[in-house]
Formats: C-alpha cells, structure tokens, sequence
C-alpha cells in the first residue's frame, strides 16, 4: 500500500498508509488531535530490495566502468568443412 503525507498546521509533517481506492483529503493529526490535510510531495522512489538496488548500481557501473576483455569471444559456430574438390572452386562466389 502506498504512504501518503499528511501536513497539520501545528506539528508539521506525519505519513499514514492507505489504500489507493481509500485515501482520504484529511487525518487527524496523532500528536495534537487537529486536522491535518494531504500534502502533494514527491514519491519514495527509494523504497526498493537491495537487490533492485544492486541491480541498478551494476548497471550504472558498466556505463563508466565497462568490462574488459583479454581475448576475441569464441564463436558457438561451428566451422564449416572446406571442400578439396575442384569443381568446387570453378562456382561463382556470392
């Protein structure tokens, strides 16, 4: 469930959880017992699993540190067999 941000006028700011389909406009505040409102802010984008989180920073990481290679990758192809053939050397090449 999403948190939502309430803001009372007296005690600031407090964050209570509803669901999306029964979000109220206004709470009463838990410290002064006032009304406090529904404040626009901006989402809690930081509130992932540490693996999301690695998985992120993994790929930032490639974009300033990419891997680095000591060789050509081998090809999963296999090779083709050369015909000895010498009619074969008399086609046309594509």
């Amino acid at each position: 469930m999403p948190t939502y941000v309430y803001r009372c006028t007296t005690c600031g700011d407090t964050e209570q959880v509803f669901p999306m389909s029964r979000k109220p406009e206004s709470v009463t505040c838990p410290d002064c017992r006032g009304t406090a409102v529904s404040a626009f802010t901006s989402p809690h984008l930081g509130a992932g699993s540490g693996s999301v989180f690695a998985a992120v920073d993994a790929t930032k990481r490639t974009a300033d540190e990419p891997p680095l290679v000591s060789r050509i990758p081998s090809s999963q192809r296999r090779a083709q067999p050369v015909s000895r053939d010498p009619r074969h050397a008399k086609l046309p090449r594509a």
